[in-house]
């Protein structure tokens, strides 16, 4: 027997001799691997024992049992999670990069008004029950998938294309959120929906120059419309001012006249009485006054005596011609 022979034979009398504390490292090895399970701090573990349910775990370290005998799966329940429709986000960042082109079919809908309209959106929601997440429906993220989409396609199918594409996406959305989150309480699949939001609404490709065209004109028309009121709103205050304003000056003149006219009227009744009292005085006195009041706009005067029979007596009367 040669050396070679003789060391090949040392190494298997060591190997059988250490080969139970071997098989018995390698055993309490594997138990530890198996057994030693970590939670996250937003998951939570579900343990099945034997594929059946056993017990939820918290997060931190937790333990069950080895070789397969239970097995557990971590749920993401204080995680917000998110599904795309008609697109797929291949890089976030600050130029984010999508992908649309193989999931089209998702986002062609019909509406009402038998128009099509390409439709992206997105799906927010948490799981809320980690128990219902996983038994109550095969598959819960595929089947939120389908639900979604069905959903989606049946608001969209109640409104026409402008209510989808303009005035109507807010209400669209909120009418998804509402029926998708029925729908889930319905299936007792453990999803919470926090937030339906329409990523992107447009016309299909072949008709989107057509229908930019049209609103073109739909937003000429309305610059015109506003352009209008603009000018209604500044004109017709103004002429309605003026107009009241004329009516106001008209009223005053009027009323002025009649206060005058009532005036004038009293001064002559009283004036009337005074002169039935005393009659001579009376039209001595108004004399009197018309004279007062009209002499001073007179120029030069000549006073000569009515009842004078003589020659006038010579006056410089040119020369108070030519007095200023």
């Amino acid at each position: 027997m040669n050396d070679q022979e003789l060391q090949f034979r040392r190494l298997a009398e060591q190997f059988k001799k250490h080969a139970k504390n071997i098989i018995i490292g390698l055993l309490v090895a594997i138990a530890l691997l198996t057994s030693i399970k970590t939670v996250g701090p937003e998951q939570e573990g579900v343990v099945l024992m034997l594929g059946k349910y056993n017990r939820t775990l918290p997060p931190g370290l937790n333990f069950v049992l080895p070789y397969g005998l239970e097995k557990m799966y971590k749920i993401p329940v204080q995680r917000q999670l998110k599904q795309e429709f008609g697109f797929r986000t291949i890089e976030a960042g600050a130029r984010t990069r999508y992908d649309k082109a193989p999931y089209s079919h998702e986002s062609i809908m019909l509406t009402g008004d038998l128009n099509l309209a390409d439709v992206e959106w997105v799906i927010q929601y948490r799981i809320v029950d980690s128990y219902n997440y996983l038994f109550r429906v095969r598959n819960a993220e595929d089947a939120l998938h389908d639900m979604s989409e069905a959903a989606m396609r049946k608001i969209v199918g109640d409104r026409t294309v402008n209510e989808v594409l303009t005035v109507g996406r807010q209400e669209v959305a909120s009418s998804v959120e509402v029926l998708l989150q029925r729908m889930c309480d319905e299936y007792e699949n453990g999803i919470r929906i926090d937030q339906v939001v329409l990523q992107d609404v447009n016309p299909p490709d072949p008709v989107k120059p057509s229908f930019n065209a049209v609103n073109e004109a739909q937003q000429e028309r309305e610059t015109l419309i506003n352009r209008a009121e603009s000018e209604y709103n500044r004109v017709i205050p103004r002429a309605r001012g003026e107009a009241q304003e004329t009516v106001q000056l008209a009223e005053a003149y009027a009323l002025n006249r009649v206060n005058r006219a009532l005036g004038e009227a009293e001064r002559f009744n009283a004036l009337y009485e005074e002169y039935i009292k005393a009659p001579e005085v009376t039209k001595l006195r108004i004399y009197l006054e018309t004279m007062e009041r009209l002499l001073p706009k007179l120029g030069n005067k000549i006073i000569v005596d009515e009842s004078g029979t003589n020659v006038l007596p010579l006056l410089n009367i040119d020369g108070l011609r030519q007095t200023p």
